[in-house]
């Protein structure tokens, strides 16, 4: 009787782990595939807003905030580090939206229009809520979803183990590194399913190990707790700061905060602004810096009407610990590096939605092997 090794316990725990959750592992990747680039996707079957850069100087920034005002309540604006794109205004044009629609104005010649709404907004909406609740009720998807995220790192795992072979020598660890086309379609099928998955392997960890910060609360306190510092802590902008501006100190126009702004951050970035509507209310500003290699990494301030720097966080003189809790969102949606991230995580996403074909198929064949084998006995 042979003995019950350690590899072939990892194996069992691999090989019915992918069965139970093959379905469900299925199509969280396949819709995580098709979010990776939505934006972009959608960008293609709607009409781009120009810029006419030739029409002169800009328009100060107060008369496009004053013109504006009309369509409703300006809650922020985005100003792009490049010249040739438009302004960004989330406005509230009624009082029971709760974030507002979006304005794409043209800071040259002042014209404006609200976002168009994609053909492919209620597709990516399914997408969204396949990935998250498996188009299941919020508190029935996203447990199922989130249990079988856990296992999906289980088979990460101990498929990178499986991938090592029992003698760990170059020879032996060759053939695990490249996919063999010249053979039979089995071996082609086991070698997409292990090789694809080896290389996949850590983009598909770091995926499920900050996925499973929405999918559980007690994950997520337990990160938070590991971390140090607590994740999606800014949610809704962090703590609140007020004004302390008495009724007759002079207040800054929007230009004028801008450039203080720039003073502070003196850099080319693409800047987000949030009004304030009310005298207690202050200004909130985050930037990028346009010569990073992350669009996703931003420095803040917070200033009161008169210009009075309330807050700076500079992103680079953070603690280790709260960057990484900063990134957990970037880091789980491959957007941390831009469109060179985005690739990456696009084929990750790919590979790992054909792990539980790819692994089926090798277990059926495996499957109507035993019967062949007894009859030759």
């Amino acid at each position: 009787m042979k003995k019950y090794s350690f590899r072939k316990l990892i194996n069992d725990i691999h090989l019915w782990l992918g069965l139970g959750s093959g379905i469900i592992l299925f199509f969280v990747c396949l819709s995580g595939t098709l979010l990776v680039f939505e934006e972009e996707t959608k960008a293609l079957f709607t009409e781009e807003f120009q810029v006419d850069t030739t029409a002169g100087e800009k328009i100060p920034m107060d008369e496009l905030h004053e013109k504006l005002k009309g369509e409703g309540d300006i809650n922020a604006i985005t100003l792009p580090a490049k010249a040739d794109e438009p302004y960004l205004f989330s406005i509230k044009t009624d009082p029971k939206q709760r974030r507002g629609s979006t304005f794409y104005v043209d800071p040259y010649t002042g014209n404006y229009q609200k976002e168009m709404k994609s053909s492919l907004d209620g597709f990516f909406m399914t997408m969204f809520r396949l990935h998250r609740w498996m188009l299941l009720d919020i508190e029935i998807g996203r447990p199922i979803v989130g249990i079988a995220t856990l296992i999906f790192l289980i088979l990460s795992i101990s498929g990178l183990i499986l991938w090592f072979p029992k003698r760990i020598k170059w020879k032996n660890l060759k053939p695990g590194f490249k996919i063999k086309f010249s053979a039979n379609w089995k071996r082609i099928n086991h070698d997409l399913h292990n090789t694809l998955g080896f290389y996949a392997c850590i983009f598909l960890v770091i995926m499920t190990l900050t996925g499973l910060c929405w999918s559980f609360t007690w994950y997520r306190d337990a990160g938070s707790a590991v971390l140090g510092t607590k994740i999606f802590g800014n949610r809704g902008g962090g703590p609140k700061v007020h004004s302390a501006l008495t009724p007759d100190t002079k207040v800054l126009s929007i230009a004028e905060i801008l450039d203080v702004a720039n003073s502070e951050l003196p850099y080319n970035g693409q800047i987000r602004l949030s009004v304030p509507k009310t005298p207690k209310e202050v200004y909130t500003l985050t930037k990028n810096d346009a010569s990073g290699f992350s669009p996703v990494i931003t420095d803040k301030l917070v200033l009161d009407r008169d210009g009075t720097v309330l807050k700076k966080e500079l992103f680079s003189e953070k603690p280790l610990n709260v960057r990484i809790a900063a990134l957990i969102r970037p880091l789980h949606l491959g957007t941390i590096y831009g469109t060179f991230s985005k690739i990456i995580y696009f084929l990750a996403c790919l590979i790992a939605t054909s792990l539980p074909i790819t692994g089926t198929l090798i277990w059926w064949n495996k499957l109507k092997k035993k019967p062949q084998k007894a009859q030759s006995k």
